[in-house]
């Protein structure tokens, strides 16, 4: 029985109630029951290879050789999953927590949402629409779905608010905060001489993790999302509690599966979250595109020249030609999937077919900007702030630690 399947039937078994698990090898049960305990990456089995394409594949030093034999840091691994891609005897994986995710489930006595990331329209089939999937993860248990879309949304507020600041100065750009993790490890770690010109904002997922229990005192957010690297994001140090599991888009769908959803059958249960700006968070320029209408919005007396990069590598030519001053623009946006969000190793379709998908629901959205969508308002009031600009400016529920190089 090869890894994936044990684990696919570790939890067919843990969603009937099974508590007992005989014949199964017991590093690997505990890898799978109690993920949290190791680190991200984790070999299926023992191996010997020769060239060890995995170590050179990671752009962050996370493996290396020692004594013959591959090993982790864990301290440097950043979830970008260069070295899963990379292992040509597929003997590499990455932590699964859909049984740890169930077990939450199963064991909480306050409320579950399910925290869905914008890349999520079409990754569950042509019947799964937003309505079907909020009806199918409420059946399953979840007090409700929120969409992290709206929390990308207050963020585009702030770093528009931000930019404004931020090009006064003379050397005047700002490098987005929002969205990719691994983007922002590459600048902590490789780019430290321009990271003060990263704003010390959360990521949309933490966000909507924080207010979520802000507002809602004792409650487990789970995050679902096409990304690896959001498994390291919420083990960060000054993050740890913000979010209690993340599942990928194709972890959510093996758990559709072993329910036997059928989304063709299910209600819709709408509950519109989201203006277009947060929605197009998921591709790549979606984050230029909303930051700089919202911009507009506000004044017109600044103009957002956006650069994007998608990829590892385009991302990090990126950073080196604004270190070189070879490059005009004033916003750059970086993630580490190719089209973005949408190309996360953890999909469930086409990247290409995911970007239009993500464009269309965009168009849908019955709000174009943030400072429109009654949603964003609401929580805004509900946490005790009266007004968007005072919320931004007073409240540290959207900020982190600032990062310093020592």
């Amino acid at each position: 029985m090869t890894f994936e399947e044990l684990y696919k039937r570790v939890l067919r078994d843990k969603l009937k109630g099974k508590k007992d698990f005989e014949g199964i090898p017991k590093k690997k049960l505990d890898c799978l029951l109690h993920p949290d305990r190791y680190p991200l990456v984790w070999k299926n089995e023992p191996c010997d290879c020769t060239d060890a394409q995995c170590v050179t594949a990671c752009m962050f030093q996370a493996l290396e050789i020692k004594d013959g034999k591959v090993t982790l840091n864990p301290d440097n691994c950043v979830g970008c999953a260069q070295c899963i891609e990379a292992c040509e005897n597929k003997n590499l994986t990455f932590s699964h927590d859909a049984i740890h995710a169930v077990e939450i489930l199963k064991e909480s006595d306050k409320p579950v949402y399910a925290l869905m990331a914008p890349a999520y329209i079409g990754q569950f089939g042509e019947d799964a629409t937003p309505g079907k999937i909020r009806s199918a993860l409420k059946g399953m248990g979840f007090a409700g779905m929120i969409e992290v879309a709206a929390f990308a949304d207050i963020l585009t507020l702030k770093e528009s608010l931000e930019f404004t600041t931020s090009v006064k100065s003379e050397d005047g750009f700002q490098l987005t905060s929002c969205c990719c993790p691994v983007w922002i490890s590459m600048i902590r770690k490789d780019f430290t001489k321009i990271v003060g010109h990263l704003p010390a904002s959360v990521s949309p997922m933490i966000a909507c993790g924080r207010i979520a229990k802000a507002l809602h005192e004792g409650c487990k957010t789970i995050f679902v999302g096409p990304c690896l690297a959001k498994k390291a994001e919420i083990r960060e140090p000054d993050l740890v509690g913000d979010i209690d599991c993340v599942l990928t888009f194709e972890e959510l769908k093996d758990v559709f599966e072993a329910l036997s959803v059928d989304f063709a059958g299910m209600e819709e249960d709408e509950n519109e979250h989201s203006a277009a700006a947060g929605r197009m968070y998921a591709r790549t320029g979606g984050v230029s595109r909303a930051v700089k209408e919202c911009v507009k919005s506000i004044s017109q007396e600044y103009e957002l020249k956006p650069v994007c990069a998608c990829g590892t590598a385009e991302c990090k030519k990126m950073l080196q030609e604004i270190l070189d001053g070879k490059i005009q623009g004033n916003f750059f946006e970086g993630m580490a999937c190719p089209g973005g969000c949408v190309g996360g190793p953890k999909r469930n379709m086409d990247k290409d077919v995911a970007t239009e998908l993500v464009d269309r629901y965009a168009e849908e959205a019955t709000y174009r900007t943030p400072g429109e969508n009654p949603y964003v308002l609401d929580l805004i009031q509900r946490l005790g702030f009266q007004t968007i600009d005072d919320f931004i400016e007073n409240s540290h529920i959207l900020s982190r630690e600032p990062f310093t190089v020592s």
